[in-house]
């Protein structure tokens, strides 16, 4: 059954991605309305956490946020599945990386870093970071397993298509330590802004307005190695259109406090929310941890 899943999972994601994207958009449009105004996806999730992270806003500024971020969403998932057919050439005219003299300083310098990033944006666009590291230096990049193997497979392939490896989660220091005994370089990439798992509630910080726990697995990896931590900062330019800037955080890991580069990450996090706010991933259910559960 899970095989005649994933058939059909790849019949219809090649389907869509065989569709130009500026037709694809006008597919998002339509998306926007099932996905918004008739199914209404996670719409109390959505409200309750914009209501939460802003309460100066009016009534009419949160739901401008909340229309902009379903249009967002539905953009976000056909831009995913284009990229199982989506050319190089394309993919690096639509997303232009900024700052990558620095970051191949430091990983050259020191042997590996760290890239940590919101979901924000078009995010799953950055697997193409090894496009301009040099041959043998590997792009590793941190993910949850899907639960179906044959659509873990499925999503694996695309976000490997432009040279990133895939590095399951509870993998991740293993895969690090196997890939610096080998003598290679690395970049470990890690989406961190998620809600830890009940047993990961070990930081926390008050986050737009808010008591949140935030994933630390950054950076203990970067204390464990003493790789730089850079801050990949994604701004959507337009419709189809981003940009990556990496932002260095701390060169020397050892020598920052407890807590601190987590912090410096939600602080930078929270900067991208408020710059642009409808490009978050406000469907998340980011706050279902409170301080008391705390272990």
């Amino acid at each position: 059954m899970s095989k005649v899943v994933y058939i059909f999972a790849y019949i219809g994601i090649w389907l869509l991605a065989i569709i130009p994207l500026e037709i694809l958009y006008k597919i998002s449009d339509c998306l926007y309305l099932l996905v918004y105004k008739i199914v209404g996806y996670r719409k109390s999730v959505v409200r309750e956490n914009l209501k939460n992270s802003f309460p100066e806003k009016t009534k009419e500024e949160l739901e401008t946020i909340e229309h902009k971020f379903y249009h967002y969403i539905c953009d976000y998932m056909l831009e995913s599945m284009k990229m199982l057919l989506l050319s190089k050439k394309e993919l690096f005219r639509r997303l232009k990386f900024h700052n990558t003299d620095l970051y191949l300083e430091m990983l050259e310098k020191h042997g590996g870093i760290i890239i940590m990033m919101p979901h924000y944006a078009n995010f799953e666009w950055t697997v193409s970071v090894g496009s301009f590291m040099k041959e043998g230096d590997i792009p590793m990049q941190v993910y949850k397993p899907i639960s179906n193997k044959y659509i873990d497979e499925l999503f694996k392939h695309i976000r490997s298509r432009f040279g990133g490896y895939n590095v399951p989660k509870h993998d991740a220091i293993r895969e690090v330590i196997k890939a610096r005994r080998a003598g290679k370089k690395l970049v470990l990439g890690l989406i961190a802004d998620q809600s830890p798992n009940p047993s990961g509630l070990h930081f926390w910080t008050t986050f737009l307005n808010q008591q949140t726990s935030f994933m630390d697995g950054g950076e203990r990896i970067a204390k464990m190695m003493d790789f730089p931590v850079f801050y990949c900062e994604i701004k959507k330019e337009k419709r189809g259109y981003c940009e990556a800037t990496f932002e260095l955080m701390v060169e020397f890991p050892k020598e920052t406090a407890h807590g601190e580069i987590t912090e410096m990450f939600a602080r930078r996090v929270e900067q991208t929310i408020l710059r642009e706010p409808a490009y978050w991933f406000w469907s998340h259910k980011r706050w279902k941890h409170k301080p008391q559960n705390k272990e």
